[in-house]
């Protein structure tokens, strides 16, 4: 079961407070592992625009950065925020954000959607408030990737594999990646179409 609250934007900062890196995005081996695959997954060498949901510290918004002619990164927590905005200072084609979703998505329109340790952290409401938005944004063709954490203790009552099927379940979505392990579970998965000629 998704948690019945979706967790708190104050719970996020105080994390951040307490440790600039609270999860070691940018040293444990298991992150470094992920966000490889993460890249190295993407199944189109370069995307028009890319849009990142809970960007962290900026570790993977770095590395997706030289695929996409433009990128938009957000996070909840003001500290991250400034954090991936030093991290990512140098590439002006990036812009980082601070902004709590599903209650803030932009305008645009992206061909690649990118949500990683981030979709099980919402209440079942908000996390279909969070997917509609995302899939509304997500052009025919393009592609979303999730990568979440497979946790033992079903973190925060639902995990990766939780998450990832309900996105899968998506009918406009079709899935073109798979990557499962003990620790994560990674999908690509292309929107298509499904509106009908007009």
């Amino acid at each position: 079961m998704p948690p019945a609250r979706s967790v708190p934007q104050e719970h996020f900062d105080r994390l951040y407070a307490e440790n600039p890196d609270p999860w070691d995005f940018a040293t444990s081996w298991y992150e470094r592992r992920k966000y490889a695959l993460t890249v190295a997954s993407l199944p189109k060498r370069r995307y028009r625009s890319g849009f990142e949901v809970g960007c962290s510290v900026g570790e993977l918004t770095r590395l997706l950065a030289p695929r996409c002619e433009k990128l938009l990164a957000v996070d909840c927590a003001a500290l991250a925020v400034s954090r991936a905005r030093g991290a990512v200072a140098d590439l002006a084609h990036v812009k980082v954000g601070h902004a709590s979703v599903p209650d803030y998505l932009p305008d645009d329109s992206y061909d690649l959607i990118v949500a990683s340790e981030v979709l099980y952290y919402f209440s079942a409401d908000d996390l279909q408030r969070l997917l509609d938005g995302l899939l509304a944004r997500l052009e025919p063709g393009g592609d979303i990737i999730a990568a979440h954490l497979r946790a033992g203790d079903l973190r925060h009552g639902y995990d990766g594999h939780n998450v990832h099927s309900r996105l899968a379940s998506h009918p406009a979505l079709t899935r073109i990646v798979r990557h499962e392990d003990e620790g994560f579970v990674l999908d690509v998965l292309r929107h298509r179409d499904i509106s009908g000629p007009k």
